[in-house]
């Protein structure tokens, strides 16, 4: 089975439910099996090369709220991090454009190696909320890249040039099809889960659908008809 999720690395809820999923992944024996799939969703394109002040300004300025509560909020979302394990510092994250990061990412994807995408993934998401780098930062993405396992000149030249931009794009287009507006999206079989549900809500929708699956299978056994009978 596979999971097909849109996220970006400066949303919060989109590490918190990637943390999640994993959990729930791993409660069900019967999903070792899973493959999962990062789709690319830019929660601001326009965004520039370097921070232009603090997150909870920005966060304050964003939602309309008083300084005072965006850190409350801020520290809330904080918590739900830790709580998963995370080691999450969002109050000092240093908001960038996200481009660069999503075309390393796919850049990994095309190795076919689902183990590489996924350190390239986590380390990414641990750059910008546990490091609190800039992740349009070239120089910090070309590191990232070889300590993952990618090749350096490979990266190198994705890097300087727009290679994977196309494929970026193309992911945003296909979840504004889908009419995805908001990240973490995960897509379970035919079913959706829109945001950082719990590890449980998580659990429940994937083994629904392994059962689904399964009870398709048996449909598709041995079987007797008017024409005949299917024997395999």
């Amino acid at each position: 089975m596979k999971i097909t999720y849109w996220s970006d690395y400066a949303c919060p809820y989109c590490y918190i439910g990637e943390a999640r999923l994993k959990k729930a992944i791993s409660a069900i024996p019967e999903a070792k099996d899973i493959e999962l799939e990062m789709k690319a969703f830019q929660l601001d394109p326009t965004a520039g090369e370097h921070a232009a002040g603090d997150t909870q300004t920005r966060f304050a300025r964003k939602y309309g709220i008083s300084f005072a509560d965006a850190g409350r909020q801020i520290e809330s979302i904080s918590q739900m991090g830790i709580a998963e394990g995370l080691d999450f510092k969002y109050a000092t994250t240093l908001f960038t454009n996200t481009m660069d990061a999503h075309r390393l990412t796919k850049l990994a994807q095309s190795k076919n190696d689902p183990i590489l995408s996924e350190k390239v993934i986590e380390a990414l998401f641990k750059a910008y909320f546990t490091d609190n780098k800039e992740l349009a930062d070239k120089e910090l993405l070309q590191k990232i890249g070889e300590e993952c396992g990618l090749e350096p000149d490979e990266v190198k030249a994705v890097l300087s040039s727009d290679q994977y931009m196309d494929e970026v794009i193309l992911d945003e287009r296909e979840a504004v099809r889908y009419g995805i507006h908001a990240v973490p999206f995960f897509v379970v079989g035919e079913y959706g889960i829109s945001g950082a549900q719990s590890v449980e809500g998580m659990k429940a929708t994937i083994i629904k659908v392994l059962e689904e699956s399964a009870e398709v299978k048996a449909e598709q056994g041995m079987s007797c008809g008017p024409d005949g009978c299917r024997i395999g």
